[in-house]
C-alpha cells in the first residue's frame, strides 16, 4: 500500500509521553504511528528534524468576526492566525453582526466560512428568542450555545431566572454545552452608572466596575438556576478564586460543570496595567496577583478543564479611545497562547501533559469532537509541529491576524510553532501560510 504521506524523525506526544516515531497519513487520517522502518511507502515524505509533534490544538473560545465586523478580522485572517499558533480547530463565538442566533444566521455564517477557512471551525449560537428553535439550531450544527450574562446579546432575557431555567431544560436533553460569560448584569450596570456619574474614565474605573463579585455572583446564580436540570455548563475565562471555588463545589456535587481560563488571566495581573494601559481592557478584567495565584492552584489540582485564548481582535483605534467606557474589550491571542504555555512548561509551572489536556484533549471531550485532540491511529491528522528548544520574541508585526497588537509583544518565549497540518495537509510552514483558503472543515456536533 502507498499512503499519502509519511512524517519521519518526529518526537510525538503520545499518551502522556514523548516518543521517537514516524507518522503515516492517508486520506486525512492518521494511518499508523511507529518506527520509520515500519512505515508504508508514501507519495510524500517529510523530515520533521526531531521537532515535537503535538495533536492539533483546539481553541474553544475565538471571535473570528467577519460579516459586519470583517474590518477587525475575517475567516481567512482569523484561521491563518490559528494555524500560525498551532491550532487546527477553533470554535467561533456568536456575538457577531448579525448575531448568530437562528438557523438562517448559522447557515449563512457556515456558508461564508466554508470558502475562506484554513483550519477546522465550529460555531456557537446564542439562544434564540423562541426556545422552540433550539433543536433546529442544534440539528443545523451548532457546537454549543453561548450565554453572555453581563449584557443582553441574544434572544434570551438574562434578567429572568425562569426564562434561563426554561432554556436550560430545553437544551439539556440535546447534550449541548452552554458556554457562559459570567458577569452579573445588574451589579455591573450599577457600578458603571455610579462611576460614569462621578466622571471616572480611567482604567481603574473599568476594573472597579467589573469587580470580583460581579463574576462570582453570576457564577453562583447560574449554578443555582441550573441545579434542577442536567444542562452542561462551561464557564469561560474564569478569573477569580471565589468563582473557581463555586465551580469546584458544583463538580464535587457531581454537576456537569466545566471551566476555562485564558493565558491573559494566568500571566498578567493588575500590576501590568500601568505598563500597558487600556490595551489590557478585557472582560472579565485582569485581577490582583493573589487571584492569579488562585487560578494556578486550580490548574495544579485539576479543577480547571481548558485553556481558551478569547481571541478578540479589534483595531488599534478602538483600543485607544479617550474614555475607558468606549474601549473595545479583549486582545488577540491565537498566535501567542501555545508559545506562552510551552514557556510555562519550561518554567515548571505546569507539565506538558497538563498543557495537552487543557489545549487539546479536554476541549475535544467537552465539545464532542471525538475525531480530534489526540494523536491516535484513525483520528484526523491534525498536527502541530513545534521547535520546543527555539527561543524567540513575540513580534506582533508578524501576526497573521488583522489585530497586530498584544500585551505580550516583545516577550521572550520558548517553543515555536513550525508546521501545522490540518487533515494531513500542510497549512502553515516556518512562518508562512502555504495552503489555499477553504482547506479547513466545518465542524457540526450533529443530531444528538
Amino acid at each position: 500500500m502507498i499512503v499519502d504521506s509519511v512524517l519521519n524523525n518526529a518526537k510525538a506526544y503520545l499518551n502522556g509521553q514523548i516518543v521517537d516515531c514516524s507518522i503515516a497519513i492517508e486520506e486525512g487520517k492518521i494511518f499508523k504511528i511507529g518506527k520509520e522502518t515500519q512505515m508504508p511507502s508514501a507519495d510524500e515524505k517529510t523530515n520533521l528534524k526531531s521537532h515535537l509533534v503535538l495533536p492539533g490544538l483546539i481553541d474553544e473560545h475565538v471571535h473570528l468576526r467577519d460579516e459586519g465586523k470583517a474590518y477587525k478580522e475575517d475567516f481567512y485572517t482569523g484561521t491563518a492566525a490559528a494555524a500560525a499558533g498551532g491550532f487546527t480547530t477553533v470554535l467561533d463565538m456568536p456575538n457577531n453582526e448579525p448575531v448568530t442566533m437562528s438557523v438562517d444566521a448559522l447557515r449563512n455564517r457556515m456558508a461564508l466560512a466554508q470558502r475562506r477557512i484554513l483550519v477546522n471551525v465550529g460555531f456557537y449560537s446564542e439562544f434564540p428568542k423562541k426556545l422552540a428553535e433550539v433543536q433546529d439550531i442544534v440539528f443545523e450544527g451548532a457546537v454549543g450555545f453561548k450565554l453572555f450574562m453581563g449584557s443582553q446579546v441574544g434572544g434570551l432575557n438574562i434578567d429572568d431566572d425562569e426564562e434561563l431555567l426554561d432554556a436550560f431544560r430545553e437544551v439539556a436533553p440535546l447534550g449541548e454545552v452552554v458556554a457562559v460569560h459570567a458577569e452579573d448584569k445588574a451589579l455591573l450596570k450599577a457600578n458603571e452608572t455610579r462611576l460614569k456619574q462621578a466622571k471616572k474614565v480611567s482604567v481603574s474605573a473599568f476594573q472597579n466596575a467589573h469587580s470580583e463579585v460581579v463574576e462570582s455572583k453570576a457564577i453562583e446564580r447560574l449554578l443555582k438556576i441550573s441545579e434542577p436540570t442536567s444542562v452542561r455548563l462551561h464557564f469561560c475565562h474564569v478569573s477569580t478564586k471565589n468563582g473557581l471555588d463555586a465551580i469546584e463545589e458544583a463538580k464535587k456535587a457531581g454537576r456537569k460543570v466545566t471551566c476555562e481560563v485564558t493565558p491573559n488571566h494566568l500571566l498578567l495581573s493588575t500590576a501590568d496595567l500601568g505598563r500597558v494601559g487600556q490595551m489590557l481592557i478585557m472582560a472579565p478584567p485582569l485581577r490582583s496577583a493573589d487571584q492569579v495565584e488562585g487560578l494556578w492552584k486550580g490548574l495544579e489540582v485539576g479543577w480547571i478543564d481548558s485553556l481558551g485564548s478569547d481571541h478578540a481582535p479589534h483595531t488599534v483605534e478602538e483600543k485607544a479611545a479617550s474614555s475607558v467606557w468606549d474601549v473595545k474589550v479583549g486582545v488577540p491571542g491565537l498566535e501567542t497562547m501555545l508559545p506562552l504555555m510551552l514557556t510555562a512548561v519550561r518554567k515548571n509551572r505546569l507539565s506538558l501533559k497538563q498543557a495537552m489536556l487543557l489545549l487539546a484533549e479536554n476541549p475535544a471531550d467537552i465539545f464532542g469532537l471525538s475525531d480530534r485532540g489526540r494523536l491516535e491511529q484513525g483520528k484526523s491528522a491534525d498536527l502541530a509541529v513545534v521547535d520546543f528548544n527555539a527561543k524567540f520574541e513575540i513580534d506582533t508585526s508578524k501576526f497573521k491576524s488583522k489585530a497586530k497588537f498584544s500585551p505580550f509583544d516583545g516577550w521572550e518565549v520558548q517553543g515555536k510553532p513550525e508546521k501545522t497540518f490540518v487533515g494531513g495537509l500542510l497549512v502553515f510552514d516556518e512562518g508562512e501560510i502555504v495552503a489555499k483558503a477553504g482547506i479547513g472543515s466545518l465542524l457540526r456536533r450533529g443530531s444528538p
